[in-house]
């Protein structure tokens, strides 16, 4: 049976977040959380999959991004206040738990939850993001590390960043998407789809302020703990922004974690689809 996908408001942690919806209302809640520059439409070739094996998928466009709201302050981008939207998004679905599936910094906010609400949080999954407790040492470690993680450090820098980004018709954030993926992943139809959202009033900005409180209040981030909940890191093993040991080294904070390496850049979910798929369907049931 196939799902239409539905758009949504919906009301969660003080504002409103975009929320793609498919699947029978009276399935398993399965929640997606997007990386940056990306939203909802980042998991366009799981929610079918997910929706038609008899999950409930609800995939938001995180706070500042895209169709959601975007509270101006730096501050309102902590991690705390991004896992509260989560969690909020779960009682709005009228749940007691649901299983959580993250890329990039949406693999970082379910590395928060899972430490943090592991009595809301069935299973999770993250792709291609360490956990806290390994991404922070590995920066002051590991020198290769801390040239692929320059951008971090960039969009330090106030307002010209989203100055820079805009230019050539958003020339930098294109070559984020094609610079590090393989040929083919990311067409002109989903650029324009990308740039659509890009293009949200404040929504760069709002994006790029991710990044500064993972800074400015980047010590409620590494406060992450072990994650006792049962959890899979799937990493695509060819990543331009984090090396591929540290994957690995995650383990050693999850009391059953599990480990698939893919042979994908870090956008594994795009490039390995069908395998990203079958995963987190064997995963998830």
């Amino acid at each position: 049976m196939s799902y239409a996908l539905e758009h949504h408001r919906v009301p969660t942690n003080g504002l409103h977040l975009h929320v793609v919806q498919c699947g029978p209302l009276d399935g398993p809640l399965v929640i997606l959380l997007h990386g940056f520059p990306e939203f909802w439409y980042g998991w366009r070739h799981q929610i079918s999959a997910l929706a038609d094996a008899g999950f409930r998928v609800w995939v938001p466009d995180q706070r500042g991004y895209n169709l959601s709201d975007k509270p101006r302050r730096v501050r309102d981008y902590t991690i705390d206040h991004l896992a509260a939207d989560i969690i909020g998004l779960i009682d709005a679905a009228g749940h007691a738990t649901a299983a959580v599936v993250g890329h990039d910094w949406g693999a970082a906010v379910t590395w928060h939850l899972a430490a943090h609400y592991p009595g809301r949080i069935r299973q999770a999954a993250v792709l291609n993001v360490p956990h806290p407790q390994v991404f922070g040492p590995a920066l002051l470690r590991k020198p290769g590390q801390l040239l692929r993680s320059w951008y971090v450090f960039f969009f330090q820098l106030p307002w010209l960043p989203e100055v820079l980004v805009r230019l050539r018709g958003w020339w930098l954030g294109r070559r984020l998407l094609r610079g590090t993926s393989r040929k083919g992943t990311f067409s002109d139809a989903d650029l324009a789809r990308y740039k659509e959202a890009w293009t949200q009033p404040r929504a760069m900005r709002s994006m790029i302020n991710w990044y500064r409180a993972a800074v400015r209040f980047g010590r409620r981030l590494g406060a992450t703990g072990r994650i006792k909940i049962p959890i899979h890191i799937i990493w695509g093993e060819n990543d331009a922004f984090l090396k591929r040991e540290l994957a690995r080294e995650s383990l050693a904070y999850c009391d059953g974690g599990q480990l698939t390496y893919l042979p994908t850049t870090h956008w594994v979910q795009h490039e390995a689809a069908a395998a990203v798929n079958k995963l987190l369907l064997a995963f998830l049931s």
